[in-house]
C-alpha cells in the first residue's frame, strides 16, 4: 500500500514538473528540411500521388495584370472550370475527401452544396517571413504545458509540429501582414433568411510579424486590435479594444470597452473563451472569431495527423465587390453558387474538454491548410456530444501584401438552422495593408479620446 502511494506520489510530481517544462520544436537537421522537400512553412512542397493537388510553387507572389492597390481582388483562377458538384444525392462518393461537418451540411440542408475546383496552392508570405520560420523552429518552445510559447517572433513556430498544441500556435502566429484596417459588415441570420447587418471598422497592429521586431519588445504580446461599430445606429460608437498576448495564461489577454451612452472606458474581461461575440446574436463565441483565438488552456489538443479534404480555397468570387450582400445571404447557408472548393492536405487537431474546465463546446476538431497554416473548418460539440456548428473560413491570398487570410467567415448552427455570416466587405472599402500606427494608438487613453457618440 505505501509503495502504491510512494509511486502515485510520484506520478503525481511528474505532472506537475512537465506542466511548468519548456518543449523544443525541432533539430537543426529537421530545419534543413524547410525551402527543400518541405515548403519554408513546413508544408510538403511535393504534390499528391494522382495530381489533383499540385506541387507547391512559391504561391501567389505578385499581384495579377491590371490589379491596383485599393480594389477587390481579381480572381486569377477565374476560367476554372466546376470539377463535380457534391451534393446530398453524391456525397458517399466523396465521403473520405468530405469533413464531418460538411457532410452533415450536405444531409441538413437539400439547397446546400460543394463546387469542387481544381487545386491550387496560392499561399504564400515575404521572404523575410521564410527566413525568420527555419532561425526560430530551433528556438521556439511551448511552455506551461503548451498554454504559452516563447523563443520566438515572425516566424512560424513549429513548422514540422509534433503535436497538436503546436499546430494551433501556428495558427495563432501566422502571417497576416504588418497591420490591416477594414471596414466589414456581420450579418446573423434567421432561420428564414431575415437579417440586421452589424458593421464594424476594425484595425490591427499585427506586432508579433512586424519586421525588425524582438521577442523582448513584444512584452508578452501577439498582436492589437480595436473595433468599433458603426452600424445598427443603436450599437454604433461601442468601440473593443484587445492587447491579445502570448501567453494568456500568465497574463490574461487585456481588453477594453467605450460604451457611448456611458462615454467611459471599461475593462472587458468576459472578451474571451465562450462569452459571445460582439453583436453575434450568440451565434458565436468569442474565441471563434478568425476561426480560434485566445488562450488554448481548456482544453486537450490530439494531433490527428494530416488528410487530403475538400476545404474552401481561393474565394476569389465570394471576395467580388460585383455582388451584393443579398446575392450571398439566403436562408440556411450562404449562396453555395459563389463558394468555391479545393482538394489539400490539411492538419486535423481535435479539441477535448480539460477534466473541470468549463466551455458551451465540449469537443472542437480543426482542419488547418498545411501551405498558410489557416484553420479553413472547425466542428463544434456540444455536452451530449452531438455536432452543434460549423465554422467555414473562406480565404484568398491577398497578394499585394501577400498573405492568405479569410474574405469571409461562416458559423452555421446546425441545431436551429440559423447561420452568421462575418467579413461581409463587398459593398465596403479594401483592406488596408499599409496603414502606419503606434502602440499608443491602441491605448485605452486614445480609446478614451477617440469615444464619440
Amino acid at each position: 500500500m505505501l509503495k502504491t502511494a510512494l509511486a502515485g506520489a510520484f506520478a503525481l510530481l511528474l505532472v506537475t514538473a512537465l506542466a511548468g517544462q519548456s518543449f523544443s520544436a525541432i533539430s537543426a537537421d529537421e530545419a534543413a528540411r524547410l525551402g527543400k522537400d518541405l515548403t519554408p512553412i513546413g508544408a510538403d512542397k511535393s504534390g499528391n500521388s494522382d495530381g489533383s493537388i499540385p506541387a507547391w510553387d512559391g504561391g501567389i507572389t505578385t499581384p495579377p495584370a491590371g490589379y491596383t492597390k485599393g480594389m477587390h481582388h481579381p480572381d486569377p483562377y477565374a476560367d476554372d472550370k466546376v470539377l463535380v458538384t457534391i451534393t446530398a444525392a453524391n456525397m458517399e462518393q466523396y465521403k473520405d475527401k468530405l469533413t464531418a461537418g460538411h457532410q452533415e451540411l450536405l444531409k441538413a440542408y437539400d439547397s446546400f452544396k460543394m463546387n469542387i475546383y481544381p487545386t491550387h496552392r496560392s499561399a504564400s508570405s515575404p521572404q523575410r517571413i521564410y527566413d525568420m520560420t527555419k532561425k526560430v523552429s530551433q528556438t521556439a518552445e511551448l511552455i506551461n504545458g503548451g498554454d504559452g510559447v516563447t523563443g520566438t517572433v515572425n516566424g512560424i513556430p513549429f513548422p514540422i509540429p509534433k503535436t497538436g498544441i503546436e499546430v494551433l500556435w501556428n495558427h495563432m502566429l501566422r502571417y497576416r501582414g504588418d497591420a490591416a484596417s477594414r471596414k466589414i459588415a456581420q450579418a446573423p441570420m434567421t432561420r428564414g433568411g431575415g437579417y440586421t447587418l452589424v458593421k464594424f471598422d476594425d484595425e490591427f497592429s499585427l506586432i508579433y510579424s512586424q519586421e525588425g521586431m524582438t521577442e523582448e519588445n513584444l512584452k508578452n504580446r501577439i498582436l492589437l486590435f480595436r473595433q468599433e461599430v458603426t452600424a445598427p445606429a443603436r450599437l454604433a460608437g461601442n468601440v473593443l479594444l484587445v492587447h491579445e498576448t502570448m501567453n494568456q495564461v500568465t497574463e490574461p489577454r487585456a481588453a477594453w470597452v467605450y460604451n457611448p451612452g456611458q462615454r467611459r472606458v471599461r475593462r472587458a474581461p468576459n472578451v474571451a473563451y465562450d462569452n459571445p461575440g460582439t453583436a453575434a446574436d450568440s451565434l458565436r463565441t468569442s474565441d471563434q472569431f478568425d476561426m480560434f483565438n485566445g488562450a488554448p488552456d481548456r482544453y486537450n489538443w490530439k494531433l490527428l495527423g494530416k488528410k487530403e479534404i475538400y476545404i474552401p480555397y481561393n474565394n476569389y468570387l465570394l471576395h467580388s465587390d460585383k455582388l451584393k450582400y443579398k446575392d450571398i445571404l439566403t436562408p440556411l447557408h450562404v449562396n453555395p453558387d459563389y463558394l468555391r472548393y479545393e482538394l489539400h492536405r490539411v492538419w486535423v487537431v481535435e479539441a477535448t474538454l480539460r477534466e473541470g474546465a468549463r466551455h458551451l463546446y465540449k469537443k472542437r476538431v480543426f482542419y488547418i491548410d498545411e501551405d498558410s497554416w489557416q484553420i479553413m473548418v472547425a466542428e463544434h460539440y456540444d455536452n451530449r456530444d452531438q455536432l452543434w456548428r460549423v465554422s467555414e473560413g473562406h480565404s484568398i491570398n491577398y497578394y499585394e501584401v501577400p498573405t492568405f487570410w479569410t474574405t469571409l467567415e461562416t458559423h452555421y448552427d446546425l441545431q436551429s438552422g440559423r447561420y452568421l455570416a462575418l467579413g461581409l466587405d463587398n459593398e465596403s472599402e479594401m483592406y488596408d495593408f499599409s496603414i502606419k500606427r503606434t502602440d499608443q494608438d491602441y491605448s485605452p487613453g486614445a480609446l478614451r479620446r477617440a469615444g464619440r457618440r
